[in-house]
């Protein structure tokens, strides 16, 4: 790079679930832009070959946002490696019940969705909010989903749906809890994208899906707080 300046000197990233989909994609986009990028996947050998797959500085640590001493170990692999943490992307998900229906719903399953898609951005959010304040900058992006929309919930998915849902309720808490500490919190839908949980069929480039991501991640000063987007566009609650 030289001596010229990119948008993303100095800034650091993570990206739970980096290692395939729509967060690899992420992690590219973010490096590509010259921002160092941790990959947080929950097997690591499988992290490290996407990382190695991906242009600029990209580390991979294994991160299983399911598990409270995984999230405590990046946490403290992030501050002592780099004294900072500008950009959390809470992309770790699990899709585990199509099929299903609310009446008669799998609540293991809904346990597993709450544990991942919830409370997994939760642990995430609690372990890096005080490094972010202490800098007085901060992005964060849930990546939720249109079908965690109440205003347009319908039936199916129970699991999934409530999980959104409920991601997108903390976004509103935290968003609101951290207006004016220069820290901004927003949720993405990134659409139906072809990836292994959108399956090939679906309409969309992961180029296209992880556009809305990146560019919450990367909102300037005075940017939106609080708020529900696709295609860079508020949708929904």
């Amino acid at each position: 790079m030289g001596g010229s300046m990119t948008e993303g000197d100095g800034r650091v990233a993570l990206v739970s679930g980096g290692n395939r989909g729509i967060g690899l994609e992420i992690c590219r986009q973010l490096a590509g832009k010259g921002i160092t990028v941790v990959l947080g996947s929950r097997d690591e050998s499988q992290g490290r070959e996407a990382a190695e797959r991906i242009a600029g500085r990209v580390f991979a640590h294994q991160l299983d946002v399911a598990d409270e001493e995984s999230v405590r170990r990046v946490a403290s692999y992030v501050e002592g490696q780099f004294g900072r943490l500008d950009i959390l992307v809470n992309n770790a998900g699990v899709a585990n019940d199509d099929g299903q229906r609310g009446v008669d719903a799998d609540l293991e399953k809904v346990r597993e969705a709450l544990e991942v898609n919830l409370l997994g951005a939760w642990r995430l959010c609690r372990a890096f909010i005080p490094l972010m304040e202490r800098n007085g900058y901060g992005r964060i992006v849930n990546v939720s989903s249109g079908l965690g929309s109440i205003s347009e919930m319908g039936g199916g998915s129970p699991a999934y749906r409530v999980s959104k849902a409920g991601l997108n309720a903390l976004t509103r808490i935290l968003a609101a809890e951290l207006r004016g500490t220069g820290i901004l919190v927003n949720a993405v839908c990134p659409g139906w994208v072809q990836t292994d949980m959108g399956s090939p069929g679906a309409p969309r480039p992961v180029e296209e899906g992880a556009d809305t991501p990146v560019w919450a991640a990367t909102l300037p000063k005075g940017g939106p707080t609080g708020g529900f987007f696709r295609d860079r566009r508020p949708i929904p609650w």
